[in-house]
């Protein structure tokens, strides 16, 4: 029985002893870990600078271009078409557009000076008749019915004549709308009639914009309206250009079926050979009042499920990992609220890698 006893006794100790050999191995694996964390080298960064601004939300919009002038030319006369512009034809201010046949009018203006010579002659002879009576009625050897009946023809013959003269007036402005002129300059789009063809006054014979004037129409929610002003400048993009125009006209008078209101903006004159009426424009609409806020650039924005977080990066080059909210961004900054004041750096490059108190390196951008 004792050699059993001490047996069991030496198993024991020897037990112990792989144990606490066990433990000395972890600690001292441990104790290297650490030691070669702490003498690890300064991971490299690029950091950017948090920044006080005024970001204003922005919705983007569609609108179209439009020419703020583009009329239907219209026939001036009743007649036939003698000629017409070319669709695609670039025609100056008053020049002509539309040629009528002028030959039954100038017929007509003929016709009616001859009728004011027959006039005045018809005057003139009922002046004569008037005098003689005059003269008659002094001696007794005219009657007074006679002398009033050939002053009333005579009157008649005066208004005859002005009558005339009118009617001459109204021929000379057929004959001016006969040939319709360009009330701008501008571009002829379409032509919905042909030389040869009889066509009534008021008829449509061509389609004529101005390409040099130019405007974006787009139709905002009315719950914006608050934000949108005359004079106010507003972000235009399409075909890769962005530019910066005026608000020229706020209508609030909201479409009872969409809730909206038209706002048009002046497009700068140098865009008219890149866009053109018709096209599609994307425009940054206001949707909240502007006010200042901390921003990072995006890419000092760190996703993870628990949250989004930056890497700040403190005076002595250890870096903190901040848990912070995102709020409005334009283009590449967004808002930011956390333990962030301004002024500091956070890392937008390299920070994903970075462990809490790890020491780092700057790298110029």
């Amino acid at each position: 029985m004792s050699k059993l006893r001490q047996y069991f006794y030496q198993s024991k100790n020897k037990s112990k002893s792989r144990l606490l050999a066990a433990g000395i191995l972890f600690s001292l694996n441990a104790l290297s870990c650490w030691s070669w964390a702490q003498e690890a080298p300064a991971s490299p960064v690029k950091v950017d600078t948090v920044t006080r601004e005024v970001l204003a939300a922005t919705a983007d919009l569609m609108g179209t271009v439009y020419s703020r002038s583009d009329v239907q030319i219209t026939a001036g006369v009743n007649g036939r078409l003698a000629w017409l512009a070319e669709p695609g034809s670039f025609v100056e201010q008053d020049q002509v557009l539309v040629k009528m046949d002028l030959l039954p009018l100038q017929l007509q203006q003929a016709e009616q000076t001859a009728e004011i010579k027959r006039a005045e002659i018809n005057m003139r002879y009922q002046q004569h008749e008037l005098t003689r009576l005059q003269t008659l009625i002094k001696t007794k050897a005219a009657s007074q019915f006679q002398l009033d009946q050939t002053r009333s023809r005579y009157e008649l013959a005066v208004m005859d004549i002005e009558i005339a003269r009118l009617k001459l007036k109204q021929i000379e402005d057929q004959l001016t709308r006969a040939t319709v002129t360009a009330p701008y300059s501008g571009v002829v789009t379409e032509r919905l009639a042909r030389a040869g063809s009889d066509v009534n006054r008021s008829d449509v014979l061509l389609k004529f914009l101005d390409t040099e004037q130019l405007e974006v129409r787009v139709y905002v929610p009315v719950k914006y309206l608050p934000y949108v002003r005359k004079g106010k400048s507003l972000n235009l993009t399409a075909t890769g250009q962005q530019v910066s125009a005026d608000v020229t006209a706020v209508i609030p008078s909201a479409d009872h079926r969409s809730q909206t209101f038209e706002v048009r903006i002046a497009l700068p004159q140098h865009l008219n050979e890149a866009w053109t009426a018709g096209q599609l424009i994307k425009v940054g609409v206001p949707v909240q009042n502007t006010e200042a806020a901390l921003t990072v650039h995006r890419d000092a924005l760190i996703l993870r499920k628990d949250g989004t977080y930056v890497v700040k990066v403190d005076r002595d080059n250890k870096v903190r990992r901040l848990q912070v909210s995102v709020g409005e961004g334009v283009r590449d900054r967004v808002s930011v609220t956390g333990e962030l004041v301004d002024g500091d750096k956070v890392a937008i490059r390299g920070a994903e890698r970075l462990n809490e108190g790890q020491s780092v390196v700057i790298q110029s951008l």
